[in-house]
């Protein structure tokens, strides 16, 4: 197996699980919205525990996309096209929500507000749920042609995968969030975010460990079982921390699941990067799929100077904003708009 490929592919599997551990908790807070917060000040709490870095933590869906164009067009091609559908579904999700962050505040009446969170609530989830089947049907397949194309009408990657991916994201996205918003609020935002932690914890990761499941009967490995082994080991740490109060360990924990989970499901599929359902021949792999060795090599220079000053400049992010948010911070609601345009928009309410 050629090395700069193979790097690639594992440099992509990172990527995501970055993703994944960031936007994670960013999109469960956002379907948190109505889900969780009892009222307005309870909302500005949660969108004041992401409001500084949920627009860094997209960069990670960038960089896996982009990383997965450069390295290998073929999987990009692919995936991309057959998929068109469902990801189009995602970026007007994330659209909305990035809108509704902006805008909620403008005007200081209940339609308005209801009106935008709802906006947050159903478009981080429809955003988690569309990157997890995607996820999954990279890694159980689609009716890929010998060209790599669709073969099929524009719903022919609709499976149970895609369900079993999309609600294992979701899920992992709301749990991860319960497990954030224990670590970065206090009173009683926290205590009641640490008591449904610990409730959900096996419904929440439940469609994940199917998932996990799924691809080692495919086409698991030793050493893919034993990731998904730390990952079991992680979730159940996790719920007895989370009772015990150690909130940052806890939220830590959800991570090392999630990194032996990544680990075990794109271990188990290497050296396969998208596989097809209509004949193993047609799988798209690390050697078939990708560019050359001139653009692999070029791509690890760069990424070598660039990926180490994104996380720096993360981690000092976090870092600043790490302060707890109660509801004690939260000023009073006002409207930023001028009397008259604020008439203007809320006439039917």
């Amino acid at each position: 197996m050629e090395l700069l490929p193979t790097i690639w592919f594992i440099a992509i599997a990172v990527l995501w699980t970055g993703y994944l551990f960031l936007e994670g908790f960013d999109l469960g807070v956002g379907m948190l919205m109505k889900l969780f917060a009892r009222d307005n000040t309870e909302r500005r709490v949660l969108l004041n525990t992401i409001g500084p870095v949920w627009d860094g933590n997209e960069v990670w869906l960038l960089t896996a996309a982009g990383a997965t164009f450069a390295a290998f067009p073929l999987w990009y091609a692919s995936l991309f096209s057959a998929l068109y559908l469902p990801l189009l579904l995602v970026l007007v999700a994330l659209i909305f929500r990035a809108v509704a962050f902006e805008y909620r505040g403008k005007v200081d009446t209940e339609r308005w507000r209801n009106t935008w969170d709802w906006a947050i609530t159903v478009g981080s989830f429809v955003a988690s749920f569309g990157v997890g089947a995607t996820l999954a049907l990279s890694t159980t397949g689609l009716p890929l042609d010998a060209n790599g194309d669709r073969d099929g009408g524009p719903f022919s990657w609709f499976s149970g995968y895609a369900l079993l991916g999309g609600f294992a994201v979701a899920g992992f996205a709301l749990l991860h969030a319960l497990a954030f918003l224990a670590l970065k609020t206090d009173g009683e935002v926290r205590q009641r975010a640490r008591r449904w932690f610990v409730r959900l914890l096996p419904v929440l990761l439940l469609p994940m460990a199917g998932w996990a499941i799924s691809v080692q009967l495919l086409s698991g490995e030793p050493w893919t079982l034993a990731a998904l082994v730390l990952a079991v080991v992680a979730a159940v740490a996790a719920w007895f921390l989370a009772r015990k109060g150690s909130e940052g360990r806890a939220f830590l924990a959800t991570g090392v699941f999630l990194l032996g989970g990544a680990a075990s499901i794109f271990g188990a599929v290497f050296p396969v990067v998208l596989p097809s359902t209509i004949d193993p021949a047609f799988n798209l792999t690390v050697a078939n799929a990708s560019s050359s060795d001139y653009t692999l090599g070029l791509m690890s220079i760069v990424a070598c100077v660039g990926l180490p000053l994104v996380i720096a400049y993360q981690a000092w992010t976090y870092w600043v904003f790490r302060r707890r948010v109660s509801a004690a911070h939260i000023p009073e609601a006002h409207s930023f708009l001028p009397a008259i345009a604020a008439k203007a928009l809320i006439r039917n309410d």
